[in-house]
């Protein structure tokens, strides 16, 4: 369905900012703001992000 744009690296760290705004969202930490990490948490799993595609951008190894 989406053609795959981001990289070993950006996936992963996306992976990891995702989770860590998402779980100090639900302990209480930080306000309800901190649901933005469900973004780059989806776009992580999924490999793909649409802004890198309008933007040209690709992380990814060919």
């Amino acid at each position: 369905m989406f053609k795959k744009n981001i990289g070993s690296l950006d996936r992963t760290l996306r992976i990891i900012i995702g989770v860590a705004l998402i779980g100090l969202t639900l302990t209480g930490n930080i306000g309800t703001w901190g649901w933005i990490g469900v973004l780059p948490l989806l776009t992580g799993l999924m490999s793909s992000c649409a802004l890198y595609t309008l933007l040209g951008v690709n992380t990814c190894k060919r």
